[in-house]
């Protein structure tokens, strides 16, 4: 049996009270799920070729991609400040990521609404958000008919206790939309994967290639607006044709993109 795995990255913070800052008021998750095979034979070899043809990363000492480092053009990859080198990788990116084969869902809570409208209950907003992936992750599962398991990018040592409680009691009572025994079918372990970035993970660094231009997706969709016209619109426009999680009739709307409030 294939089995998958979701690797999650974050765009936002899950602080409330810093709800009120218009460059804080959303906090978006983006899991990218992968077939573990397909990470180890496809992705990770052809991602590692990249770096080593642009930034020349070593296997002792490999770079490892960091969307906010790649866009500021900061060491390691300063050799983007040359436009000719930029264009040809963001071309070779773009055709990667249009070749791989992945599934996208991103969920976004708007903490601002959340606080406004709910005085008394408060779902941790990183939690909230993790759930609701995990719904949709777990809808992917039993379309396929496979097993998965989960890694999201360590947060920091208490924030990362704090996350793999919340996927244990996940992984044991539920959700009021998703019956235990769907979500142990389909999850293979109890334990959520926690890794640094450093650790070289493929299907980090596509998370976190991602996660922004999908954000911004899901933002320009809500707010009825024109889909972003830079490079992370043309990230966004790939995973809008092919690369969201979809329903069996082909709606992305709730189930690769998930609006919360």
């Amino acid at each position: 049996m294939t089995k998958y795995r979701l690797y999650i990255d974050e765009v936002g913070n899950a602080d409330l009270e810093s709800s009120n800052n218009p460059n804080e008021r959303y906090l978006s998750l983006t899991g990218v799920i992968i077939d573990l095979n397909y990470v180890q034979k496809d992705i990770h070899p052809e991602l590692e070729a990249l770096k080593e043809r642009y930034f020349d990363s070593h296997p002792d000492d490999p770079v490892v991609l960091h969307r906010k480092e790649v866009m500021n053009r900061k060491y390691p990859f300063a050799a983007l400040r040359d436009p000719k080198i930029e264009r040809e990788f963001n071309t070779d990116l773009l055709t990667l990521l249009g070749q791989w084969n992945y599934t996208v869902v991103t969920v976004t809570l708007d903490k601002l609404e959340h606080k406004n409208r709910y005085s008394v209950w408060r779902f941790h907003p990183y939690h909230y958000c993790l759930h609701v992936l995990l719904e949709r992750y777990v809808s992917f599962l039993e379309q396929v008919s496979s097993v998965g398991d989960v890694m999201s990018e360590s947060r920091g040592a208490n924030e990362d206790r704090k996350l793999k409680s919340s996927f244990e009691k996940f992984f044991d009572h539920g959700t009021d939309y998703l019956d235990v025994n769907r979500l142990q079918a389909c999850l293979s372990s109890r334990q959520l994967k926690v890794k640094q970035k450093s650790n070289n993970i493929a299907g980090l660094q596509l998370a976190d290639l991602l996660a922004h231009p999908s954000f911004k997706s899901a933002l320009a969709s809500h707010q009825n607006a024109k889909q972003p016209a830079n490079f992370g619109g043309q990230i966004a426009q790939i995973l809008l044709r092919s690369k969201y999680f979809r329903s069996r009739a082909g709606k992305i709307e709730g189930w690769g993109k998930k609006w919360l409030s």
